[in-house]
Protein backbone atom coordinates (compact mmCIF):
# COMPACT_ATOMS: atom_id res chain seq x y z
CA UNK A 1 0.00 0.00 0.00
CA UNK A 2 1.01 3.46 -0.70
CA UNK A 3 0.44 5.71 1.93
CA UNK A 4 0.59 9.61 2.59
CA UNK A 5 1.21 11.29 5.92
CA UNK A 6 -0.51 15.01 5.36
CA UNK A 7 0.35 17.44 8.23
CA UNK A 8 0.69 21.42 8.22
CA UNK A 9 4.56 21.75 9.21
CA UNK A 10 7.28 19.47 8.66
CA UNK A 11 8.38 19.45 12.63
CA UNK A 12 5.04 17.73 13.43
CA UNK A 13 5.96 14.66 11.81
CA UNK A 14 8.22 13.55 14.71
CA UNK A 15 5.53 12.33 16.65
CA UNK A 16 5.05 9.76 13.97
CA UNK A 17 8.53 8.39 13.59
CA UNK A 18 7.43 4.91 15.27
CA UNK A 19 3.85 4.75 13.21
CA UNK A 20 5.73 5.08 10.04
CA UNK A 21 8.88 2.43 11.12
CA UNK A 22 5.59 0.05 11.77
CA UNK A 23 4.21 0.95 8.60
CA UNK A 24 7.59 0.03 6.72
CA UNK A 25 8.21 -3.23 8.20
CA UNK A 26 5.01 -4.12 7.30
CA UNK A 27 6.08 -3.49 3.44
CA UNK A 28 3.88 0.27 2.83
CA UNK A 29 5.47 2.69 0.99
CA UNK A 30 5.53 6.12 3.69
CA UNK A 31 5.67 9.71 1.76
CA UNK A 32 5.17 12.85 3.80
CA UNK A 33 3.01 15.85 2.42
CA UNK A 34 3.67 18.76 4.74
CA UNK A 35 4.92 23.01 4.76
CA UNK A 36 8.40 22.03 5.50
CA UNK A 37 9.64 24.68 8.32
CA UNK A 38 11.71 21.84 10.05
CA UNK A 39 13.91 18.84 8.22
CA UNK A 40 12.16 15.96 8.53
CA UNK A 41 13.90 13.08 10.71
CA UNK A 42 16.93 11.48 8.89
CA UNK A 43 15.90 8.37 9.91
CA UNK A 44 13.00 8.58 8.13
CA UNK A 45 14.14 9.59 4.69
CA UNK A 46 17.20 6.86 5.09
CA UNK A 47 14.20 4.46 4.92
CA UNK A 48 12.78 5.76 1.80
CA UNK A 49 10.13 7.97 3.09
CA UNK A 50 9.80 11.43 0.76
CA UNK A 51 8.54 14.44 1.48
CA UNK A 52 6.42 16.64 -0.61
CA UNK A 53 6.16 20.53 -0.03
CA UNK A 54 2.25 21.55 -0.07
CA UNK A 55 2.12 25.31 1.13
CA UNK A 56 -0.10 25.13 4.06
CA UNK A 57 -0.72 28.16 6.72
CA UNK A 58 -1.28 27.51 10.03
CA UNK A 59 -4.22 29.96 10.01
CA UNK A 60 -7.44 28.67 8.54
CA UNK A 61 -8.68 31.44 6.74
CA UNK A 62 -5.26 32.22 5.06
CA UNK A 63 -5.63 32.30 1.43
CA UNK A 64 -2.21 30.65 0.59
CA UNK A 65 -4.28 27.41 2.12
CA UNK A 66 -6.37 27.67 -1.67
CA UNK A 67 -2.93 26.82 -3.42
CA UNK A 68 -2.48 24.09 -0.69
CA UNK A 69 -5.54 22.53 -1.85
CA UNK A 70 -4.83 22.07 -5.39
CA UNK A 71 -1.47 20.93 -4.99
CA UNK A 72 -2.50 17.88 -2.34
CA UNK A 73 -5.12 16.82 -5.23
CA UNK A 74 -2.81 17.21 -7.92
CA UNK A 75 -0.10 14.79 -5.57
CA UNK A 76 -2.32 12.48 -4.59
CA UNK A 77 -3.95 12.02 -8.08
CA UNK A 78 -0.63 11.89 -9.44
CA UNK A 79 1.14 9.67 -7.09
CA UNK A 80 -2.01 7.42 -6.69
CA UNK A 81 -1.85 6.79 -2.99
CA UNK A 82 -3.97 3.88 -1.44
CA UNK A 83 -4.60 5.59 2.13
CA UNK A 84 -4.21 9.49 3.02
CA UNK A 85 -3.61 9.99 7.14
CA UNK A 86 -4.12 13.46 7.88
CA UNK A 87 -3.02 15.84 10.96
CA UNK A 88 -3.42 19.27 12.14
CA UNK A 89 -6.94 20.74 11.47
CA UNK A 90 -6.07 22.77 8.47
CA UNK A 91 -4.34 20.51 6.62
CA UNK A 92 -6.79 18.10 7.73
CA UNK A 93 -9.45 20.02 6.70
CA UNK A 94 -7.91 21.31 3.21
CA UNK A 95 -6.51 17.24 2.56
CA UNK A 96 -10.22 16.03 2.93
CA UNK A 97 -11.95 18.78 0.80
CA UNK A 98 -9.60 18.45 -2.11
CA UNK A 99 -9.60 14.44 -2.06
CA UNK A 100 -13.53 13.80 -1.04
CA UNK A 101 -14.57 12.80 -4.73
CA UNK A 102 -11.48 11.11 -5.52
CA UNK A 103 -12.32 7.38 -5.85
CA UNK A 104 -10.84 4.55 -4.31
CA UNK A 105 -8.44 6.77 -1.88
CA UNK A 106 -9.09 5.98 2.33
CA UNK A 107 -8.70 8.95 4.78
CA UNK A 108 -7.49 8.08 8.24
CA UNK A 109 -7.84 11.52 10.30
CA UNK A 110 -5.76 11.71 13.78
CA UNK A 111 -7.38 14.66 15.84
CA UNK A 112 -4.81 15.44 18.24
CA UNK A 113 -7.42 17.68 20.12
CA UNK A 114 -10.10 19.29 18.83
CA UNK A 115 -9.97 23.45 18.48
CA UNK A 116 -13.81 22.78 20.12
CA UNK A 117 -14.35 22.03 23.89
CA UNK A 118 -15.83 22.66 27.11
CA UNK A 119 -15.14 25.99 28.12
CA UNK A 120 -13.80 27.03 24.46
CA UNK A 121 -14.27 30.68 23.35
CA UNK A 122 -17.40 30.60 21.40
CA UNK A 123 -15.02 31.74 18.34
CA UNK A 124 -13.42 28.59 18.20
CA UNK A 125 -16.79 26.63 18.20
CA UNK A 126 -18.69 29.06 15.35
CA UNK A 127 -15.15 27.94 13.26
CA UNK A 128 -13.83 24.52 13.83
CA UNK A 129 -17.08 22.63 14.41
CA UNK A 130 -18.84 23.28 11.55
CA UNK A 131 -15.96 22.39 9.44
CA UNK A 132 -15.20 19.31 11.64
CA UNK A 133 -18.88 18.01 11.50
CA UNK A 134 -19.18 18.26 7.63
CA UNK A 135 -16.16 16.80 6.64
CA UNK A 136 -16.46 13.83 8.93
CA UNK A 137 -18.53 12.47 6.03
CA UNK A 138 -15.56 12.14 3.96
CA UNK A 139 -13.50 10.16 6.91
CA UNK A 140 -13.30 6.61 6.66
CA UNK A 141 -11.61 6.51 9.98
CA UNK A 142 -11.45 8.89 12.78
CA UNK A 143 -9.32 8.96 15.88
CA UNK A 144 -9.29 10.76 19.12
CA UNK A 145 -6.90 10.67 21.78
CA UNK A 146 -8.52 11.76 24.64
CA UNK A 147 -12.28 10.64 26.20
CA UNK A 148 -13.87 14.10 25.58
CA UNK A 149 -13.23 14.13 21.85
CA UNK A 150 -13.80 10.66 21.53
CA UNK A 151 -17.17 10.82 23.29
CA UNK A 152 -18.52 13.97 21.28
CA UNK A 153 -17.35 12.38 18.11
CA UNK A 154 -19.42 9.49 18.56
CA UNK A 155 -22.42 11.39 19.23
CA UNK A 156 -22.39 14.35 16.80
CA UNK A 157 -19.99 12.86 14.10
CA UNK A 158 -20.40 10.67 10.95
CA UNK A 159 -17.37 9.16 10.09
CA UNK A 160 -17.27 6.06 9.08
CA UNK A 161 -15.20 4.77 11.85
CA UNK A 162 -14.42 6.87 15.11
CA UNK A 163 -12.03 5.02 17.28
CA UNK A 164 -9.89 6.21 20.49
CA UNK A 165 -6.04 6.13 20.86
CA UNK A 166 -3.75 6.99 23.99
CA UNK A 167 -2.07 9.07 22.27
CA UNK A 168 1.02 9.01 19.98
CA UNK A 169 2.84 6.80 22.18
CA UNK A 170 5.89 8.19 24.75
CA UNK A 171 9.04 6.12 25.01
CA UNK A 172 9.15 4.97 28.20
CA UNK A 173 12.79 3.33 28.39
CA UNK A 174 13.78 7.66 27.15
CA UNK A 175 12.63 8.49 30.12
CA UNK A 176 12.94 5.91 33.00
CA UNK A 177 17.06 4.78 32.30
CA UNK A 178 17.97 8.14 32.06
CA UNK A 179 20.91 8.21 34.40
CA UNK A 180 21.96 11.98 35.74
CA UNK A 181 24.02 13.08 38.60
CA UNK A 182 21.65 15.15 40.64
CA UNK A 183 23.83 17.50 42.15
CA UNK A 184 26.01 18.27 39.56
CA UNK A 185 22.77 18.99 37.31
CA UNK A 186 21.61 21.13 39.61
CA UNK A 187 24.48 23.79 40.23
CA UNK A 188 24.27 23.68 36.03
CA UNK A 189 20.87 24.58 36.45
CA UNK A 190 21.74 27.20 39.02
CA UNK A 191 19.56 25.77 41.48
CA UNK A 192 20.84 24.89 45.09
CA UNK A 193 21.29 21.14 46.07
CA UNK A 194 18.44 21.67 48.63
CA UNK A 195 16.06 23.60 46.51
CA UNK A 196 12.40 21.97 46.12
CA UNK A 197 12.18 22.49 42.07
CA UNK A 198 9.21 22.47 40.73
CA UNK A 199 9.12 22.61 36.61
CA UNK A 200 6.96 23.25 33.52
CA UNK A 201 7.60 22.27 29.77
CA UNK A 202 5.70 24.56 27.08
CA UNK A 203 6.00 27.06 25.12
CA UNK A 204 5.74 31.12 26.14
CA UNK A 205 2.06 31.08 25.32
CA UNK A 206 -0.97 32.33 26.64
CA UNK A 207 -2.54 28.66 26.51
CA UNK A 208 0.31 27.30 28.84
CA UNK A 209 -0.87 29.96 31.44
CA UNK A 210 2.54 29.79 33.20
CA UNK A 211 1.24 33.01 34.68
CA UNK A 212 -0.88 31.46 36.97
CA UNK A 213 1.89 29.22 38.59
CA UNK A 214 4.14 31.90 39.06
CA UNK A 215 1.31 33.90 40.98
CA UNK A 216 0.88 31.06 42.86
CA UNK A 217 4.08 31.08 44.12
CA UNK A 218 4.16 34.50 45.52
CA UNK A 219 1.07 33.21 47.62
CA UNK A 220 2.46 30.02 49.00
CA UNK A 221 6.02 32.18 49.92
CA UNK A 222 8.23 29.79 50.41
CA UNK A 223 11.91 30.50 49.65
CA UNK A 224 12.96 27.40 49.12
CA UNK A 225 11.13 26.78 46.09
CA UNK A 226 12.31 27.16 42.79
CA UNK A 227 10.23 27.32 39.82
CA UNK A 228 11.60 26.51 36.29
CA UNK A 229 10.25 27.24 32.71
CA UNK A 230 11.31 24.97 29.66
CA UNK A 231 9.97 26.47 26.41
CA UNK A 232 10.09 29.78 24.44
CA UNK A 233 7.96 31.78 23.06
CA UNK A 234 6.28 35.37 22.56
CA UNK A 235 5.53 36.04 26.63
CA UNK A 236 8.80 36.29 27.52
CA UNK A 237 9.36 39.43 28.55
CA UNK A 238 5.99 39.73 30.15
CA UNK A 239 6.70 36.49 31.82
CA UNK A 240 10.01 38.40 33.13
CA UNK A 241 7.92 41.31 33.99
CA UNK A 242 5.68 39.31 36.14
CA UNK A 243 8.48 37.94 37.69
CA UNK A 244 10.16 41.18 38.71
CA UNK A 245 6.97 42.74 39.76
CA UNK A 246 6.18 39.67 42.72
CA UNK A 247 9.72 39.92 43.41
CA UNK A 248 10.51 36.10 42.72
CA UNK A 249 13.95 36.39 40.85
CA UNK A 250 15.55 33.82 43.09
CA UNK A 251 13.15 31.73 42.90
CA UNK A 252 11.99 31.48 39.31
CA UNK A 253 13.92 30.69 36.06
CA UNK A 254 13.01 31.10 32.76
CA UNK A 255 15.22 28.15 30.86
CA UNK A 256 14.32 28.69 27.38
CA UNK A 257 14.27 26.09 24.72
CA UNK A 258 15.83 22.62 25.85
CA UNK A 259 17.47 19.33 24.64
CA UNK A 260 17.78 17.99 28.17
CA UNK A 261 14.00 17.75 29.21
CA UNK A 262 14.89 14.16 30.50
CA UNK A 263 17.82 14.93 32.81
CA UNK A 264 16.00 17.87 33.92
CA UNK A 265 12.88 16.41 35.26
CA UNK A 266 14.65 13.72 36.94
CA UNK A 267 16.31 16.50 39.11
CA UNK A 268 13.12 18.11 39.53
CA UNK A 269 10.35 17.83 42.70
CA UNK A 270 7.23 18.68 40.93
CA UNK A 271 5.44 18.84 37.64
CA UNK A 272 3.15 21.80 36.62
CA UNK A 273 1.02 21.73 33.97
CA UNK A 274 -1.58 25.19 34.29
CA UNK A 275 -2.70 25.19 30.46
CA UNK A 276 -6.23 26.29 29.52
CA UNK A 277 -6.59 23.65 27.09
CA UNK A 278 -4.66 20.69 25.98
CA UNK A 279 -4.94 17.16 24.04
CA UNK A 280 -2.98 14.89 25.20
CA UNK A 281 0.12 16.58 27.19
CA UNK A 282 3.28 14.49 25.85
CA UNK A 283 5.27 16.88 28.68
CA UNK A 284 2.34 15.56 31.36
CA UNK A 285 3.03 12.14 30.07
CA UNK A 286 7.09 12.43 30.26
CA UNK A 287 6.83 13.95 33.74
CA UNK A 288 4.61 10.90 34.90
CA UNK A 289 7.30 8.52 33.49
CA UNK A 290 10.46 10.47 35.08
CA UNK A 291 8.63 9.73 38.90
CA UNK A 292 7.11 13.16 39.41
CA UNK A 293 4.18 13.98 41.41
CA UNK A 294 2.08 16.39 39.50
CA UNK A 295 -0.41 19.55 39.65
CA UNK A 296 -2.52 20.38 36.77
CA UNK A 297 -5.10 22.17 35.28
CA UNK A 298 -8.78 20.40 35.45
CA UNK A 299 -9.01 19.80 31.54
CA UNK A 300 -9.63 17.73 28.92
CA UNK A 301 -6.48 15.63 28.21
CA UNK A 302 -5.21 16.28 31.92
CA UNK A 303 -7.43 14.70 32.96
CA UNK A 304 -7.69 11.38 30.92
CA UNK A 305 -3.73 10.79 32.48
CA UNK A 306 -4.75 11.49 36.59
CA UNK A 307 -7.70 11.95 38.47
CA UNK A 308 -7.99 14.15 41.57
CA UNK A 309 -5.60 12.49 44.02
CA UNK A 310 -4.47 9.76 42.20
CA UNK A 311 -1.02 10.92 40.38
CA UNK A 312 -1.65 14.51 41.71
CA UNK A 313 -3.76 17.48 42.01
CA UNK A 314 -6.78 19.16 39.96
CA UNK A 315 -6.87 22.96 39.87
CA UNK A 316 -9.35 24.90 37.38
CA UNK A 317 -6.68 26.94 35.11
CA UNK A 318 -8.02 30.35 37.23
CA UNK A 319 -7.76 29.36 40.24
CA UNK A 320 -4.65 30.98 41.76
CA UNK A 321 -5.18 30.01 45.10
CA UNK A 322 -6.10 26.13 44.03
CA UNK A 323 -2.57 25.55 42.51
CA UNK A 324 -1.16 27.62 45.64
CA UNK A 325 -3.04 25.57 48.32
CA UNK A 326 -1.98 22.07 46.04
CA UNK A 327 1.80 23.41 45.79
CA UNK A 328 2.11 23.43 50.11
CA UNK A 329 -0.51 20.29 50.44
CA UNK A 330 2.32 18.67 48.06
CA UNK A 331 5.58 19.84 49.87
CA UNK A 332 3.89 19.07 53.33
CA UNK A 333 2.95 15.45 52.53
CA UNK A 334 5.78 13.43 51.06
CA UNK A 335 3.95 10.10 51.44
CA UNK A 336 0.91 11.35 49.77
CA UNK A 337 3.74 12.67 46.93
CA UNK A 338 5.43 8.89 46.80
CA UNK A 339 1.80 7.56 46.17
CA UNK A 340 1.12 10.01 43.33
CA UNK A 341 4.70 8.92 42.09
CA UNK A 342 3.54 4.81 42.18
CA UNK A 343 0.20 6.01 40.52
CA UNK A 344 1.97 7.55 38.00
CA UNK A 345 4.49 5.13 37.03
CA UNK A 346 1.92 2.36 36.76
CA UNK A 347 -0.52 4.68 34.78
CA UNK A 348 1.60 5.53 32.11
CA UNK A 349 1.81 2.21 30.81
CA UNK A 350 -1.20 2.25 29.00
CA UNK A 351 -0.10 5.56 26.99
CA UNK A 352 3.55 4.34 25.75
CA UNK A 353 4.72 3.55 22.80
CA UNK A 354 4.06 -0.28 22.09
CA UNK A 355 0.05 0.06 23.60
CA UNK A 356 -0.80 2.98 20.91
CA UNK A 357 1.02 0.65 18.31
CA UNK A 358 -0.54 -2.41 19.31
CA UNK A 359 -3.58 -0.06 18.15
CA UNK A 360 -2.92 1.84 15.59
CA UNK A 361 -1.74 -1.75 13.94
CA UNK A 362 -5.33 -2.81 14.56
CA UNK A 363 -6.62 0.10 12.56
CA UNK A 364 -4.48 0.10 10.05
CA UNK A 365 -5.15 -3.78 9.79
CA UNK A 366 -8.75 -3.13 9.44
CA UNK A 367 -8.73 -0.51 6.55
CA UNK A 368 -5.55 -2.21 4.01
Amino acid sequence: MKILYVTTVSGTTNFFISHVNMLIDQGHSVDFACNVNKPINQSLLDRGCRVFQIDFSRSPLDLSNMRAYKEIKALIIREKFDIIHVHTPVAAAVTRLAIKNIPKVKVIYTAHGFHFYKGAPLKNWLLYYPVEKYLSKHTDVLITINQEDYERAKRKFKARQIEYVPGVGIDINKFQNVAVDKEKKRVELGISKDAYVMVSVGELIRRKNHSAVIKALKKVNNPKITYIICGRGPLKDRLDSLVEKLELDTQVKLLGYRTDIPEILKVSDLFVLPSFHEGLPVAFMEAMISGLPVICSKIRGNTDLILEEKGGYLVEPNDIYGFASAIKKIISNQEKSKEFVQYNKERIIEFSDDRVLERMDEIYSENI
